[in-house]
């Protein structure tokens, strides 16, 4: 996949309908938003275009409507923060692509800025129907994608537009595609991929691709059990994925014949059950990770694995970080994904967080202005990071 696209900057926008998908799928409670950084993240791509003088199409999917109009979803609330932040009236369209969206957006003189219903209203959207497709790209004559999160799905607003307009990306998916994929094509050395999460099933691709490319690779979480057990360890209760024993095998052996270093855990935090609630008081200790009791299982990381890969941390020069090492719900099992975290705050690499449970350690531990990059969208960067081509991606035009 080519990397290097077109981007706003790259097209003359100046008194043309825009149509920019972004990613408001932001969380709601009561009918007001609970948070709005998606929306906030949007803002410099929806302000360049208004300082450009574009006529401004915005659209969005929020939660799964599954093709109905759920009036809970509306995106009038999406339309009301973003007239806020830009100090600008937002003309709120009553449907995706049907006639009152279309005479708006017809309506609209430069620097002006409407935004579509729920993308996912309509039944076509996640369908790519081209027919959907067609109606939406009528109302304007680029399409800009900057939703990063949804570009690992071929959808009408994300990648099916595209087929009827010229194509670039907004400054969110730029930086995405510019950081990560420079990280995977052409990374500075050493080069240190950290996977944690539950299951390797999980991110079997996301392996096999990364032993492609790194000089070392860490496996924490509690897919690190099943590394663990194919190695022969007594893993005692800990989670296991017993039909990917050989696939670890196989990891493993390709690891030691391209010379990459793999590294599991050393030792473990481990209890007698799982966390339940999931925040709940819980008795640990710690024992190395080849020993396991019979009767505890593996729900973290213990602090030798943790100094063990900080220091593989330290000494990268691009470090590509997904998943946590533990039950990170828990703030007693949180120790080993707060310490990745702090590894790569401390480190003067290149250093990616790929969305989901890492990018919100970093966030909450207010680590996020020392990490180069975190990723905005979960499924988007895993796919990414397998080596995947992503369709909302593939579809911009090419440098």
């Amino acid at each position: 996949m080519n990397y290097n696209k077109k981007s706003i900057e790259d097209i003359d926008v100046s008194g043309k309908r825009v149509l920019c998908r972004c990613d408001f799928n932001v969380p709601t409670k009561n009918g007001k938003i609970t948070s709005d950084k998606r929306i906030v993240a949007a803002m410099p791509t929806i302000q360049y275009l208004v300082d450009h003088n574009a006529k401004v199409i915005l659209c969005s999917h929020m939660g799964k409507p599954k093709g109905e109009v759920k009036p809970e979803l509306s995106l009038q609330v999406v339309a009301d923060r973003i007239a806020e932040l830009l100090g600008k009236p937002v003309v709120m369209a009553k449907d995706v692509a049907g006639e009152d969206a279309k005479a708006k957006a017809a309506a609209l003189k430069d620097g002006e800025v409407m935004l579509l219903e729920n993308t996912r209203f309509e039944k076509g959207e996640t369908k790519n129907d081209p027919e959907l497709s067609k109606a939406l790209a009528s109302m304007a004559e680029i399409f800009v994608n900057d939703a990063f999160g949804t570009a690992h799905r071929a959808h009408s607003s994300t990648a099916g537009v595209a087929d009827y307009l010229p194509a670039v990306c907004g400054y969110l998916v730029q930086k995405e595609v510019s950081i990560m994929g420079k990280a995977l094509a052409n990374p500075e050395r050493p080069f240190v991929a950290i996977l944690g999460g539950a299951k390797v099933s999980d991110k079997l691709n996301v392996i096999n691709n990364l032993l492609e490319k790194v000089d070392t690779l860490i496996i924490g979480g509690g897919m690190a059990f099943t590394f663990l057990a194919a190695k022969g360890y007594d893993i005692g209760k800990s989670l296991v994925d017993s039909e990917k024993i050989d696939y670890c095998k196989e990891m493993m052996a390709k690891a030691e014949a391209k010379g990459v270093k793999l590294l599991l855990p050393v030792d473990a935090v481990v209890a007698a059950s799982f966390p339940n609630p999931i925040d709940g008081e819980i008795e640990v200790e710690t024992v190395a990770a080849a020993a396991i009791p019979a009767d505890k299982m593996g729900l973290d990381i213990g602090e030798k694995s943790q100094a063990l890969f900080a220091e593989a941390a330290k000494n990268a020069k691009t470090v590509v970080w997904n998943g946590p090492m533990g039950v990170f719900e828990n703030p007693t099992l949180a120790k080993g994904t707060i310490a990745v975290a702090q590894a790569l705050a401390d480190s003067a690499a290149v250093t990616i967080v790929g969305g989901g449970d890492s990018a919100a350690a970093c966030e909450q531990l207010g680590f996020a202005d020392k990490i180069t990059h975190i990723s905005t969208g979960g499924g988007a960067s895993l796919e990414f990071l397998e080596g995947l081509e992503l369709p909302g991606i593939a579809c911009l035009q090419d440098k």
